[in-house]
């Protein structure tokens, strides 16, 4: 036994249909497209869409006017903060001006976005300075109570 002499089983790879090829190939007068006709043709048929005669499904649908602003996305609009708590801060440098760039240098942050965002998770500590830097509400009291300044 050679890899040479190795076969498909009988019966297991049927030969392949020569549509259209003369007496030959056994498919005479048709080629096995049945008779005449939008079938028999190349590239016949009634096409997916078709649904029988009755009006489409697309064309039953009311026409639209426009594009609907329920659907639009918001997403543009949103002001997206990249966050940083308190407790991130625990070993900076109160020499050091805490602006997104600072906290891009240090690496606390990746990239600002529309601007960074001190949330008030963790202990502040003190007398520490901000610019170009938003505030929650909890975060700013913490701040203030711990001598931190704010430049604008």
């Amino acid at each position: 036994m050679k890899l040479s002499h190795l076969k498909p089983a009988a019966g297991s790879r049927p030969k392949r249909v020569r549509i259209g090829r003369g007496h030959g190939s056994g498919l005479v007068k048709t080629a096995g497209k049945g008779g005449k006709g939008q079938t028999a043709r190349s590239g016949g048929g009634k096409g997916a869409t078709f649904e029988g005669g009755q009006t489409p499904w697309f064309r039953r649908l009311p026409q639209r006017k426009g594009v609907s602003q329920k659907s639009r996305s918001t997403v543009i609009f949103r002001t997206t903060y990249t966050i940083v708590n308190l407790a991130d801060l625990a070993d900076w440098d109160a020499k050091t001006v805490v602006t997104p760039d600072a906290l891009r240098e240090a690496g606390l942050i990746d990239k600002p976005r529309d601007g960074v965002k001190i949330l008030g998770g963790g202990d502040a500590p003190s007398k520490l300075r901000f610019k170009d830097v938003v505030f929650s509400g909890p975060a700013r009291a913490k701040l203030e109570a711990a001598g931190a300044t704010f430049e604008e």
